[in-house]
């Protein structure tokens, strides 16, 4: 069964001194490439986050590129064409989705378009309201 992990998942991954670096870096250690995926959005999210981290957690930009290349070899990124981006704004409507929470929903649509069995997040609270395709594959690390 194929697993997508979203950004609040990847990060942890590169920070060994979060409290969900085991949980998660288990996860992206789990799955084969052929098994896992992200959105190719948790791309930029992530090397901005490491990026933008306060004080002595913030990440070169070299070595969050670095990160950024390790996630693209351990996983198969996924994208959306500009008609899928439509029809996903358009669902999002639909929900009544609104502000920052459509960007969850972009990356649960990667997720669908994967055909991913698992969703991995730790915002169980936003993606749950993507409606039930995206409820019922919800799990966190």
């Amino acid at each position: 069964m194929k697993a997508f992990l979203d950004t609040s998942v990847l990060v942890p991954v590169a920070l060994g001194d979060h409290e969900h670096h085991e949980a998660c870096l288990d996860l992206f250690i789990r799955y084969p490439k052929a098994d896992a995926c992200c959105a190719a959005h948790s791309l930029a999210e992530v090397y901005s986050v490491l990026t933008k981290l306060p004080g002595k957690h913030r990440i070169a930009p070299d070595q969050a590129m670095l990160f950024v290349t390790n996630l693209r070899e351990r996983l198969t990124v996924v994208s959306l064409t500009g008609d899928e981006y439509a029809q996903a704004l358009a669902n999002a409507a639909v929900l009544g989705i609104i502000g920052g929470t459509v960007y969850d929903l972009l990356l649960a649509e990667c997720a669908l378009k994967a055909k991913a069995g698992t969703i991995y997040t730790s915002n169980l609270r936003h993606y749950s309201l993507c409606g039930p395709e995206v409820q019922r594959r919800l799990a966190s690390p």
